[in-house]
């Protein structure tokens, strides 16, 4: 039996487009977002996911709503789902770290786990994705459910559930708004990843997943 799992970045925002910290700040997806969540449902639900699951924020709960819309499935909220907590950084833009906060700056550039600032470290982050991703693949074994999420959180508990130690997981770029990426399991061959920043073609180079 093989359980596939559809990890799914959130829509575009205002703050993604400005390259603004969102972490787990509310921000709503734009008009570019939904309509990307638009197009990027009409192909998940070609592949007819038994389930779907989503952050509780709206840009990826708005985001998951417009799969539900074509499939007739209810979503599910996970707050576990939730994108990385970026602490004094949030509504920040990234130049405006750089400038005020040099050294956490520095030091998340560089991919360390503990960033300060009361950043939350990418080892916690990766804990709590991971168990959300499985308890998420636990409401259908054997069939497809679809996770919408964020950025960062999807690199890092992917990275987690693949059992990858850290500098592996930094090689994987970001997925693109409403791009995904697929996981199976099964008894045999436990988690593995089949394919990564699937989606319809990008209209504009990748923001950060902040």
């Amino acid at each position: 039996m093989t359980t596939r799992l559809i990890v799914w970045r959130h829509g575009n925002t205002d703050w993604n487009a400005g390259t603004r910290v969102q972490g787990q700040t509310d921000v709503p997806l734009n008009d570019l977002g939904r309509r990307q969540a638009a197009e990027a449902a009409a192909l998940l639900a070609g592949l007819r996911p038994d389930a779907i699951v989503a952050s509780d924020l709206s840009r990826a709960a708005d985001t998951a709503a417009a799969l539900a819309a074509l499939t007739g499935l209810p979503v599910s909220h996970d707050e576990r789902l939730r994108e990385r907590s970026f602490g004094a950084w949030q509504g920040l833009t990234t130049a405006e770290v750089a400038a005020r906060r040099p050294a956490e700056f520095a030091r998340w550039r560089a991919g360390a786990d503990v960033v300060g600032g009361d950043v939350e470290t990418l080892d916690d982050l990766g804990k709590r994705v991971c168990d959300g991703l499985q308890d998420a693949a636990r409401r259908a074994p054997g069939g497809l459910v679809v996770v919408a999420t964020h950025g960062g959180a999807a690199r890092q508990g992917i990275g987690h559930l693949l059992g990858w130690p850290g500098e592996p997981v930094r090689t994987l770029r970001g997925l693109r708004n409403c791009h995904w990426a697929e996981l199976t399991d099964d008894d045999a061959r436990g988690w593995q990843l089949e394919s990564y920043n699937v989606g319809v073609a990008a209209e504009r180079p990748i923001p950060p997943a902040v």
